[in-house]
């Protein structure tokens, strides 16, 4: 290659990543008109499409061109547009939609903290506290409920992605119960108690979020017989007697907060216990490196969280106490840690 075609390549490529937040408003842009939903089975063109969703045609059309070109919608050569398989998981009624994952990766109150990333860097904090004047959860759902409601739902649907994974990975091999220690609304408690019926659960959750519990853990629900919910911060305690506990996706703050969650764990457990960690490794190799480094900068500048490496996620399991006994992938993004309480 020219040294005139690498330059040119090069700053190709690094344009690309400076204009990368056009992809991101694009894809945003896409749901927040309701194009997912307007496109149907047959193929249809900008202007149809306009109509439907009440844009102006040619504006349109320049949005669509730009979503093509990342592989969401596809012309069909006549001048029409036609689904992929991510325009489809951004319809709502998709079996695995991923319209609000999206919808809260680029919600607007984000856009400005990513400009101050420089600054978390520099001080290692976050920087969502200095901008609104309060933490990030207490400001989420006393000034913007829809964009917490839009919080809840993006956690279900990224929760159901490894749900059914998870049920049949998990090593239920003499276990009775299990605890979901930062459990969310208990979608994942849920399928597991549905594939193995000789389970009971509990689920551990801030109250409000215990409150809003997936239909089928909550009272009255068709699983409710065999779990009990916990309202109540894993910081503080963890209140429960299990033969296993999950912790997935909460050891996002520092090393000695997530060492405090594990040994919370630990002196509630009988010894032998099983302690589950599932969570994304930030240096793993393969597809999920870059998702994972993209969720650990957002987590730094919004709470002060981090995603840890394969490592330094050992490190805090043994220091908490816990006897590691293997890991292995749950998909291309998580990975699933096996500890036991030491006997």
């Amino acid at each position: 290659m020219s040294s005139a075609k690498s330059a040119e390549s090069l700053a190709s490529g690094l344009l690309e990543h400076a204009l990368s937040a056009a992809r991101a408003a694009a894809v945003r842009a896409a749901v927040t008109l309701g194009l997912p939903e307007a496109l149907g089975d047959a193929p249809a063109t900008a202007e149809e499409l306009a109509t439907a969703v009440g844009a102006d045609p040619a504006a349109l059309r320049r949005l669509l061109r730009a979503l093509t070109s990342y592989g969401v919608f596809a012309e069909d050569g006549e001048g029409a547009f036609v689904h992929t398989e991510m325009s489809l998981a951004l319809r709502e009624d998709s079996p695995h939609s991923l319209k609000h994952l999206v919808l809260w990766c680029t919600e607007p109150w984000l856009w400005s903290l990513w400009g101050r990333l420089d600054e978390s860097v520099r001080t290692g904090n976050e920087v969502f506290t200095q901008e609104h004047g309060r933490k990030f959860y207490e400001h989420l759902h006393t000034q913007w409920p829809e964009s917490a409601k839009t919080f809840d739902r993006a956690m279900t649907q990224q929760t159901k992605l490894s749900a059914a994974v998870l049920a049949d990975l998990l090593p239920l091999s003499g276990v009775d119960t299990i605890a979901d220690v930062g459990g969310g609304q208990g979608l994942v408690l849920a399928t597991v108690l549905e594939r193995h019926p000789e389970l009971r659960g509990f689920l551990l959750d801030l109250p409000d979020v215990v409150a809003h519990a997936d239909a089928r853990v909550h009272p009255g629900g068709e699983l409710a017989h065999r779990v009990q919910l916990v309202p109540g911060d894993c910081l503080q305690e963890v209140p429960v007697q299990a033969d296993l506990y999950l912790f997935k996706n909460i050891l996002g703050v520092d090393e000695d907060r997530s060492v405090l969650i594990l040994r919370n764990a630990v002196k509630a457990a009988r010894p032998g216990a099983r302690m589950v960690i599932v969570d994304n490794f930030v240096d793993a190799d393969g597809p999920g490196q870059q998702l994972a480094s993209a969720m650990d900068l957002r987590m730094l500048l919004v709470i002060g969280g981090q995603k840890h490496t394969r490592a330094g996620l050992l490190k805090i399991a043994e220091r908490a106490g816990l006897t590691v006994h293997g890991v292995r992938p749950v998909d291309s993004s998580l990975h699933m840690i096996e500890a036991t309480v030491p006997e």
